[in-house]
């Protein structure tokens, strides 16, 4: 592996922006549309047993397994929002096999359930999927958290790659993942900027990005116009990224 092809998606629970519509069945093959090795998802549901009966459509599987079909033979999944009738969260699909997997809780109060899931893929890259509070001051603490979580579990001279929804507002928390992470962001890296993706008819927020050590950026995007813009609330972002050798 010389050069690793990933996306990251929040995929709104398989339903467009305005909610009228279950589209997870064009979103697979959006997604399958762009051929990354590894696949950064948000908003995943794992089951939910209220939908089965009502929404058109309803796909009975976990969304992480319909979404990985035969494409991603290897995933994780983790459970950030846990209800009465089901739970969603967060999770990777990978063409590479995953050594090991570990899902962290990171809510800081009841109705803000949020996680970080951590995949060691081979060779020995570790990725990294968010979803971020939408309070200021939540997502600096749940910063703090992730800051120290890479501390215990990733070696220092490890790849890494988190990506996801971070929910950044203001792009406060985009200094402290470059200054105090030392990680580098490839929109940034490629375009000059971070990537606008919400809401995916007309972005004007740049809440989505892939962050990274111990590779180089090549190619970053972007994905909107269509189908991307009439799938989810948030655009996809395609990046990818060469490994260091």
């Amino acid at each position: 592996m010389s050069v690793i092809r990933v996306l990251s998606y929040n995929v709104h629970k398989g339903f467009c922006s305005a909610n009228r519509q279950f589209l997870l069945k064009q979103i697979r093959e959006s997604i399958r549309s762009v051929d990354a090795e590894v696949v950064f998802l948000q908003e995943v549901v794992g089951e939910n047993s209220q939908h089965s009966a009502k929404v058109d459509g309803w796909i009975d599987e976990s969304q992480f397994e319909f979404l990985a079909d035969s494409v991603w033979p290897h995933f994780s999944y983790g459970k950030n929002a846990v209800y009465d009738h089901g739970h969603h969260g967060n999770a990777i699909l990978s063409k590479f096999p995953i050594i090991k997997s570990e899902n962290v809780d990171i809510s800081l109060y009841r109705r803000s359930q949020r996680g970080l899931l951590l995949s060691v893929i081979e060779p020995g890259i570790y990725v990294i999927c968010m979803h971020m509070g939408l309070l200021g001051w939540e997502r600096h603490q749940q910063f703090n958290l992730l800051m120290k979580f890479i501390e215990r579990k990733i070696p220092k001279d490890a790849p890494l790659i988190i990506a996801g929804d971070f929910n950044d507002w203001s792009g406060a928390l985009h200094w402290r993942f470059k200054h105090t992470l030392k990680l580098r962001e490839a929109s940034v890296e490629i375009n000059g900027k971070l990537a606008k993706t919400f809401p995916a008819k007309r972005p004007v927020l740049r809440l989505d990005r892939i962050y990274f050590r111990g590779f180089t950026a090549v190619a970053a995007k972007r994905l909107n116009g269509e189908p991307w813009r009439s799938l989810s609330d948030h655009c996809a972002l395609y990046a990818e990224l060469k490994l260091d050798l």
